[in-house]
């Protein structure tokens, strides 16, 4: 079935819809697939799955709603599936024998009287769990995608016998300076810097309070061993993993996160990733970065915290594909134009607006060890700096906004995982043209062409309300797609 085709369905009043939902859980022991519609539904010999039916005791709406974070922090999204439990007939799909969490779950929308085949996935996620509602009903809590990457990106401790035998083996990926590596064994001198292969020392060198120092590295191990006994504070400048080649850019970074560490089970495949987006972003946003940890850091925490370095974060499409969006006005590629005949008529509505901002302060080049002067006497004092403050900072102003709105001229300091300061000064004046205006979201309810829209995709919108007269150039920070009447509430940002 050809995408104009599926449309034309969607339009049709003479359409039959039914969704199917296949959940997987774990039933007595033995993982299982549980297959549940809106109707009754029984696949043909010919089907995959074949001659399996599908239950009518799915109730289901806006199943899922995808969003932006205007905070630039992301979230997981979130959605219910209601089952019918009439009489109590699955109170045991609640109880121990049952368990549904952190199973994956699908939903695809069709015509009763097509093949399987033809039917159109339109959800791809994460049950959180299952609870009841009332009597006489159960839910299915919903998650995207990103669950799975809401944990430790290692786990591995030091061991052994020495007093730090349970620190976390330290994470580095990207470019960090001064790091202080773990003594993985005191007797010969040896630290680590990273829990796998690593690109390697900067300069090839250690240093000692500050002062360069002999060493020999060993990257495939993500350690270095010192050919002398310190004296005070070791410390390492470091390019990290390079288990798929070494990466320093936001997309390349997560992409290597969200493959390469986190529990095995839930790791991402190039099947959960939209390449063709990652691939646009990594172009659009090449500035090096770099991230260190000797915590306990999760997968999802990590990317965030380098996408929103650059205002960007990581979302999940409905398909369950991995993309990397940044909220930026324009937003990137062709608008799709949406016109009064898109538009359910008197939706149109202000949904919310933005603070101002007058001025934009960004922390970048972490020093990851600060240090105190009086440790590094040894040191030029044009380079103790270097070494003494954690970061270095870049701050925009707008004169007339700051006037204008009466605000503040010292603005509180966003930390990036930047490393120049001729990026952060192009960031932190990219953040200061997007905000130093009034924005406002808004939102609609939408015919079934408007389901084809993605999140963050660029729009231009056409409204007499508004001051929309002559169209506005936006983006999509909001989808909930209620397939029941094949609509779709789509908020946006202009």
């Amino acid at each position: 079935m050809t995408d104009p085709q599926f449309l034309a369905w969607l339009q049709s009043s003479a359409a039959y819809r039914c969704v199917l939902i296949e959940a997987a859980a774990r039933v007595n022991g033995v993982e299982t697939m549980v297959y549940m519609a809106t109707k009754a539904f029984t696949t043909s010999p010919a089907d995959s799955p074949a001659n399996t039916q599908y239950l009518p005791i799915a109730t289901v709406g806006t199943l899922f709603t995808e969003r932006l974070s205007l905070e630039g922090d992301g979230a997981l999204s979130a959605g219910n599936l209601e089952i019918d439990n009439t009489a109590g007939v699955r109170d045991a799909w609640a109880g121990a024998a049952y368990v549904w969490k952190n199973r994956e779950i699908r939903a695809y929308i069709g015509d009763i009287r097509w093949p399987r085949s033809d039917f159109r996935m339109i959800f791809n996620g994460i049950v959180a769990d299952i609870a009841p509602s009332g009597r006489s009903a159960l839910l299915l809590k919903l998650r995207d995608k990103l669950q799975r990457l809401n944990t430790a990106i290692t786990e591995v401790k030091l061991g052994g016998e020495t007093e730090q035998k349970d620190a976390l083996l330290p994470f580095a990926i990207g470019q960090v300076s001064n790091i202080t590596p773990l003594p993985i064994n005191p007797a010969t001198l040896t630290y680590g810097y990273h829990c796998a292969s690593a690109e390697g020392v900067i300069a090839n060198e250690a240093r000692d309070n500050g002062a360069p120092v002999a060493m020999t590295s060993n990257p495939a191990a993500g350690t270095v061993t010192l050919e002398s006994t310190p004296a005070g504070a070791v410390t390492l400048s470091i390019k990290g993993d390079n288990g798929a080649g070494y990466c320093d850019t936001a997309a390349t970074m997560c992409k290597r996160l969200a493959t390469g560490y986190g529990k095995a089970a839930d790791r991402f495949t190039a099947a959960d990733l939209d390449l063709a987006n990652i691939a646009a972003f990594d172009a659009a946003h090449p500035q090096p970065m770099g991230l260190y940890s000797t915590d306990r850091l999760n997968v999802l925490a990590a990317c965030q915290m380098l996408l929103g370095s650059i205002g960007a974060q990581l979302v999940m499409s409905r398909l369950g594909l991995m993309r990397l969006i940044q909220v930026a006005l324009p937003g990137a590629g062709t608008p799709f134009v949406i016109r009064p005949e898109h538009m359910v008529d008197g939706t149109l509505q202000p949904a919310g607006r933005t603070d101002v901002v007058g001025a934009v302060k960004l922390g970048f080049a972490k020093n990851w060890t600060v240090q105190d002067a009086g440790t590094l006497a040894n040191l030029p004092e044009v380079h103790k700096a270097l070494f003494t403050e954690e970061w270095l900072t870049t701050t925009k102003t707008d004169a007339a906004t700051l006037a204008t709105y009466r605000l503040n001229a010292e603005p509180v300091q966003v930390d990036t995982m930047l490393l120049t300061r001729a990026d952060a000064d192009a960031e932190a004046q990219r953040r200061l043209d997007l905000w130093k205006v009034p924005r406002t979201t808004y939102d609609f309810d939408g015919v079934p062409e408007l389901l084809q829209l993605e999140l963050g995709q660029a729009v231009t919108v056409y409204s007499p309300r508004f001051g929309m007269d002559a169209g506005v150039s936006g983006i999509v920070i909001s989808l909930a797609p209620d397939w029941n009447t094949g609509r779709v509430k789509v908020g946006f940002l202009v």
